[in-house]
């Protein structure tokens, strides 16, 4: 693995900086695989063949705690940070429970209130930082 900004060799446990101080995978004047030079608006190393992906923005850490407080019933929060089957599941169980109430007299409405917990206490942990990461590993922000 090689620094993005000085093409200078680095660990694979260098997870945050590189040789030269700067973050791993920011730069973009050498290869990453290859370590080569690399003009500075290409997509494709010319030497290896890696694509380069520019860094995505972290998510939110408050944004993904107040979903999951507010709408946690749904499954918004975990929609937003990219556990899409978790979401869907959250959001498929608490619609089909609030469908089947008017049929029930209410009844499967107390499957609502347990998804809606388990949105509001994933909701807290995501605040508290015990949730950290999103649907692809990165780290949530602020």
């Amino acid at each position: 693995m090689y620094c993005r900004n000085c093409g200078q060799a680095m660990a694979e446990t260098d997870k945050v900086y590189g040789a030269c101080g700067s973050k791993v995978n920011v730069g973009n004047s050498f290869c990453s695989n290859c370590g080569k030079q690399v003009d500075q608006n290409a997509s494709i190393c010319v030497h290896c063949g890696t694509e380069f992906k520019a860094p995505k923005e972290p998510k939110s850490k408050l944004v993904a705690g107040l979903l999951g407080i507010f709408l946690g019933g749904f499954g918004v929060h975990n929609f937003y940070l990219g556990y899409t089957k978790k979401a869907v599941i959250q959001c498929a169980v608490s619609s089909a429970c609030l469908l089947l109430s008017c049929c029930t007299l209410g009844i499967t409405a107390i499957g609502t209130v347990g998804i809606e917990i388990w949105g509001l206490v994933e909701g807290i942990m995501i605040l508290c930082g015990k949730i950290d990461k999103d649907g692809e590993g990165n780290p949530l922000k602020g």
